[in-house]
């Protein structure tokens, strides 16, 4: 109950990799990349940071809703979820990877329109689901904003 639930508007970073788990649970991962942005009043225009990317994990009727909607890279977007950060060690350096595991994501309708079809509802994760969707995750990190390699999945 006392997990940090956040939401973030974004950009979808790459196209989302869409799997079913080995259990026959549907996982979708895609990267959001924020760029905030800041006026500068001394120059009068408008400033952009540094881009901060986050890897989004959707499960079961997510996963399969996202999937079905037509979601592409550079589309805006916005997610709620729980923030996951998570350490582990990959050739010898201990690494961090920034997660969501989202609860709701959806196109940012201030900068455009969607049609919405209603679907209709069906399971639980397991150890080996979530095992699978760390592999997944820890691609994102590595490669930077493309896809997954057909090896995580």
């Amino acid at each position: 109950m006392n997990e940090a639930h956040i939401t973030v508007i974004g950009w979808v970073a790459a196209d989302p990799y869409y799997t079913v788990t080995a259990n026959g649970t549907p996982f979708l991962s895609l990267r959001v990349a924020c760029t905030p942005r800041r006026y500068d009043r001394e120059t009068s225009q408008w400033q952009d940071l540094d881009t901060m990317f986050l890897t989004v994990n959707c499960w079961r009727h997510l996963a399969d809703n996202v999937n079905g909607s037509d979601l592409r890279r550079g589309q805006p977007i916005v997610v709620t979820g729980r923030l996951r950060i998570r350490q582990y060690e990959r050739d010898g350096q201990w690494r961090f990877s920034a997660e969501i595991e989202a609860s709701t994501l959806g196109h940012d309708l201030n900068r455009g329109t969607a049609e919405f079809r209603p679907v209709h509802r069906g399971g639980a994760l397991t150890d080996d689901d979530r095992r699978e969707a760390q592999e997944v995750a820890d691609q994102w990190a590595l490669g930077g904003a493309d896809e997954p390699t057909a090896e995580a999945a």
